[in-house]
């Protein structure tokens, strides 16, 4: 059976503590737009008070939830127990992102370990938290975290990172703006050159196009 809290208790930290894992949910306001659901993990997840949590958003290929935040701040955070007693966790509440080179960024970002490709955190203020059974959920043992998106920052580089980000994370795909996006600037797109046709082939396409 379902209970709601204003809060969080100490209790309800200690299991969010013991998951692997935890689901972020957003959505635009348009009723056209795609509802974002994220898993994440890489032990990115910080309760920062009883009313407010933190995670540490890596570089990936959408920027989904942060372009939400941006425009209507809604979030919701879900755990599930995928061994032990059977446990759901929801947080209701609003979020906003904390970029890189600001006052809350330098407050907050000591607490996460450092890892590469790091381009915001999503702190969000919880204005309820509801626990419910989780009978349905499957039981499963955790064997590790994935190496593959650290190393893939790693070997990109800050420059190779920010350059992803400058094509990938400016919006979401609903054409959302993010932060993020706000604050990169413009990426730069390489001239190309012009084809210059023989006058053979110019005066050819003129006859094919009915121009001559």
């Amino acid at each position: 059976m379902a209970k709601f809290y204003k809060s969080l208790t100490d209790e309800l930290k200690q299991f969010i503590s013991e998951q692997q894992m935890f689901f972020v949910a957003t959505a635009p306001l348009s009723a056209d737009g795609r509802v974002n659901v994220s898993p994440k993990g890489l032990d990115s997840f910080r309760v920062l008070s009883p009313n407010q949590v933190a995670y540490l958003d890596l570089t990936g290929s959408g920027n989904e939830t942060s372009a939400h935040l941006l425009e209507n701040g809604r979030i919701t955070i879900m755990f599930c127990a995928f061994a032990g007693d059977a446990c759901i966790l929801r947080l209701y509440g609003h979020g906003t992102t904390v970029l890189p080179d600001t006052p809350e960024w330098e407050a907050l970002f000591p607490t996460f370990n450092p890892l590469p490709g790091a381009r915001q955190i999503i702190l969000m203020d919880v204005e309820q938290v509801q626990t419910s059974c989780g009978f349905g959920v499957p039981l499963y043992e955790p064997v590790g975290y994935r190496e593959k998106l650290v190393k893939w920052a790693a070997q990109k580089g800050q420059s190779g990172v920010r350059e992803y980000q400058q094509k990938k994370n400016r919006v979401s795909i609903d054409g959302l703006p993010t932060p993020l996006g706000e604050a990169l600037p413009p990426l730069e797109v390489e001239p190309q050159p012009t084809e210059v046709l023989p006058v053979s082939t110019a005066a050819d396409a003129e006859v094919r196009s009915g121009t001559v």
